[in-house]
Formats: C-alpha cells, structure tokens, sequence
C-alpha cells in the first residue's frame, strides 16, 4: 500500500503510539481526537477537518524531517491531540511542518520533545526561519537573474547584434539604420539602461558569490568563485569604460547578464544547495562533533536513515 511505513520493525512514531493507546487513522483518513465523535460526513472524508481552538490558545509551527506519508502525518497529529492542553493539530509532510494549538501553559519546548520521542527530527525556530528566509532569497535571486537578462539582452538582440554580424542580414538598410542610432546621443542613455540592469543582475543574483569571494580575497586565499567574480566584475568595467569613457571595443554587458543567468541557474539547481551558505556551513561543520550519540533522533526515511 501507499502508507505502509512498516519496514522490518517498529518506528518510533508506532511505538508512542501503540504506549499512548492512541487509535491509528483509518483507510478513510478519519483522524479525529480520541473520545471524539465526528459527523458522518467527516468520517468519510467527505468534507474539510475541523476543531475548536480556544481564543486564548498559542500556535506554535515546527519544521520536521521524518513526514513522508499520509498515515505517518495522521499519527503524529494523534499523538500530538492526546498531549494535555493541545486543542488542534496539523501535520504537512508536503512542505515538513507540524502546526500546534495549545495552551500557554504547555511550552514550545515539550511539545519539541514529543516530536522528538516520535523519532521526528525538529529543527530549531531559528534555523528553520533561516532556512526560509535563504530558500526565499534565493528564488528572488533567480527571478532577478532571468528578468534582467532578458531585460539586457533584448536590445541586443533587437540592435547591437545585428550591427556586428551584418552578414546574417539581407537587409543592409536596416543595418544603416540601426548604426545610425548607436551613432547618435541616444547611445549614452542606451547604455546607461544596459549597465544598470546588468550592473543590479549582478550585484543582486550573485550576491552571496560576492560576499565569499571578498572573505576568500581578504584571507588570501583563491577560489573559483573569486575568480568569477573578479572576472565579471573587470568585464562590466571594461564596458563601462568603453560605453562612457570613449575606449575603443565593444560594450559587453551582454555577457554580464549572461554569465550572471548561468551562474545563478547552476547555483539554484546545479550541485549547489541554494538555501544554505556555503560559507557558514563550513564553519557549522567545522564546528559540529566528530562523534554522534547512537540514541540521537532521526528522520524517518527509506532505509531508517
């Protein structure tokens, strides 16, 4: 079956449940609180789960590993319904959160150690904010890279391209035409469009580049992100002397834009985890201990790892 989570042996999670006494969700997906008695249409499925939730309760949301079916989600709602003083439960194993109602009296920190008696591994509030906050900009930093690349090399595409590769048009009269433009005093506002849309991509998109490379640099040491760095940002220079300071050659903040995308699209979804900071988390690992307890949570995946 889908849910069977039974691999050779009782999880955690089954073992809290089988001590507490705490009736499994059925097939039908019926996940009421002990004692409870739900409408018909609720039994079935039929309609949305609801509960009472008094005005003076807190709600707590906890980011967990160890969610990844839909029995495992009913369960640790059960589980976490049968504590004294929770009213509502939820558990998400599509985005890994667990959500509480719960009186003041009951502390963040018990209903952590009930999740972590379940064989969940919780993280803590700060490092799961964190962990959002960075997945958030890094999406934000990937939507700045592809917008301003189009942005930048559509006037390319549109004008300066075809008056360098004149060959691939039939038409030399729009050739002269196009010349014509970046010959006149709309060039300078041409271009100050260009190298601060590039100029932005750059600084935005490949933000944490910058910043480890400038760390890297200041130890003295070479990586190839400062390489990256310092070859993009000579590039943008270059061009910005030829575009403003009339030195001979072509402007191209075209492949700013360009290496930009593809850094950054290789950063998100290549072999770098976007949502953490390589930078700290050689320190974090630096810092972590060599040996681990044997008893330490884990996540509940294929294979118990």
């Amino acid at each position: 079956m889908r849910d069977n989570d039974h691999r050779g042996g009782e999880t955690p999670l089954d073992a809290v449940v089988r001590e507490r006494g705490i009736d499994a969700p059925d097939a039908a997906g019926e996940r009421g609180p002990p004692g409870d008695e739900a409408p018909a249409g609720d039994a079935a499925g039929s309609g949305p789960r609801v509960a009472r939730v008094p005005a003076d309760h807190d709600h707590d949301t906890f980011s967990v590993e160890g969610i990844d079916t839909d029995r495992r989600e009913g369960l640790v709602e059960a589980v976490l319904r049968d504590v004294d003083g929770v009213s509502a439960a939820s558990a998400t194993r599509r985005n890994g959160t667990v959500g509480v109602h719960h009186d003041p009296s009951v502390s963040r920190e018990a209903l952590r150690e009930v999740l972590a008696e379940c064989g969940l591994v919780v993280a803590p509030g700060d490092e799961a904010f964190e962990a959002r906050r960075a997945a958030q900009f890094a999406s934000a930093r990937v939507a700045v890279a592809v917008l301003f690349g189009l942005m930048v090399a559509t006037p390319y595409i549109a004008v300066l391209y075809p008056t360098r590769v004149e060959w691939l048009f039939y038409d030399p009269v729009t050739v002269q035409y196009l010349q014509s433009i970046l010959d006149s005093s709309m060039t300078t506002h041409f271009f100050v469009n260009l190298g601060a849309l590039s100029g932005l991509a750059f600084l935005v998109a490949c933000a944490p580049a910058i910043r480890r490379a400038v760390a890297a640099a200041r130890d003295g040491r070479f990586t190839n992100e400062a390489a990256f760095v310092g070859g993009v940002a000579a590039l943008y220079g270059y061009s910005t002397l030829v575009a403003f300071a009339g030195v001979e050659g072509a402007v191209h903040y075209d492949l700013v834009a360009y290496a930009v995308v593809v850094a950054t699209l290789w950063t998100e979804f290549g072999v770098t985890d976007a949502a953490t900071d390589p930078a700290s988390s050689d320190d974090a690992a630096a810092e972590a201990p060599a040996d681990v307890d044997a008893d330490e949570p884990v996540a509940m995946t294929d294979g118990g790892r």
